[in-house]
């Protein structure tokens, strides 16, 4: 990654690329309604909502734990959702949360109690709400700051908390091929790929918004994928960074940034239109995550039949967010081919800058 400036929208060139059998040229602009794009964490246009959102850590005083995800929502515009217990994945207790609205305010930002009418995404800062049931169960009056890496606040109960901001990465970041492994990106080629463009500068797999896929075929293995979402702090829903980490081509394993979310079927880790994930484990845009998969194909019998449902075990950031999970039929924008037979990795484009990293898979026998 460079430190281009990324705003608006970001035009990349792909030049003959062999796609389905096809050799064509064109340019993919990503558009946007409203606000910008970035796909650098270094880049130095980047506004100061991005140094706010993010995840923070610390306790009530001489109480219990919190957690609290900022979500940047353009022009200066936050939610706060605090979790009592710790962050989700890390002590959060699985049922409440608190939310706040926050402004920038000379030089700091300031929460106060999110209230009023509310709906889940909405794309007016005032309307949004980061749960789809509003007010949220566990919901209290807090009210907060953030100055630099400190949050510090009240509670509905005149108690002070004080929580520090923190980077938390994926314990499987940088996770070695093993023996035996296909290394499907390694940084310096894309020979294993249908599509796709390399950025040798930084060893980064971009998709420029189109699908790309495997050369070959797989059925039943281990894999590990390191993957990027784009900023886009102005877009809500399925316009911030949306995507799809295709198994054998049949079943998505939705991408994108649903950070401080519920978690739905169709937000990052879960199983589009499928399966919702356990916990929502996605971090900040502009942060390296990691998916790893234990995958077990479909079964069908000579005839085509189904016998056995496809089956997955997957890890957003090293956290189980589906245990041994049957997929019970394929999902949106799949190959045709019937389930139970070898497919290719899919890492769907949709018109997004995603960005990959140390791609390898270990096929079973």
């Amino acid at each position: 990654m460079n430190n281009t400036a990324k705003r608006i929208a970001v035009t990349a060139s792909l030049s003959c690329v062999l796609f389905a059998g096809l050799s064509l040229t064109s340019s993919v602009t990503y558009a946007q309604k409203t606000g910008g794009t970035w796909t650098d964490p270094n880049d130095e246009s980047l506004p100061d909502d991005f140094k706010v959102q993010g995840e923070y850590v610390g306790k009530v005083l001489e109480g219990d734990k919190l957690g609290c995800q900022v979500i940047a929502l353009g022009e200066g515009a936050f939610q706060a959702v605090v979790f009592p217990g710790g962050l989700p994945g890390a002590g959060w207790d699985g049922k409440h949360k608190i939310l706040m609205d926050g402004r920038l305010e000379k030089g700091q930002a300031v929460f106060k109690p999110a209230e009023g009418k509310k709906r889940y995404l909405a794309q007016s800062a005032d309307e949004f709400s980061a749960t789809s049931q509003f007010p949220p169960a566990g919901q209290k009056v807090y009210t907060a700051t953030i100055s630099g890496s400190i949050l510090a606040g009240t509670t509905d109960d005149g108690k002070a908390f004080k929580l520090t901001k923190t980077v938390r990465k994926s314990p499987t970041i940088g996770k070695k091929p093993p023996k035996g492994a296909v290394v499907l990106f390694g940084g310096s080629d894309i020979a294993e790929w249908t599509g796709g463009r390399l950025d040798v500068s930084n060893s980064i797999l971009n998709t420029d918004g189109r699908d790309i896929l495997t050369k070959r075929k797989f059925s039943n293995y281990t894999m590990h994928v390191e993957f990027m979402l784009p900023y886009r702090p102005d877009a809500r829903g399925q316009g911030r960074g949306n995507s799809g980490f295709y198994q054998v081509d049949h079943y998505e394993v939705q991408v994108l940034d649903s950070f401080g979310l519920d978690g739905k079927n169709n937000e990052c880790g879960g199983i589009y239109s499928k399966a919702e994930t356990l916990v929502n484990m996605c971090l900040p845009p502009l942060a390296w995550q990691t998916y790893d998969v234990e995958f077990t194909n479909a079964v069908a019998d000579e005839s085509g039949k189904k016998l056995k449902n496809a089956v997955i075990t997957l890890r957003l950031n090293g956290v189980i967010v589906h245990d041994k999970l049957e997929i019970t039929g394929k999902t949106g924008g799949s190959r045709n081919a019937p389930e139970g037979t070898p497919g290719p990795i899919k890492l769907q484009g949709h018109g997004n800058p995603l960005q990959y990293r140390n791609i390898w898979i270990v096929e079973k026998k």
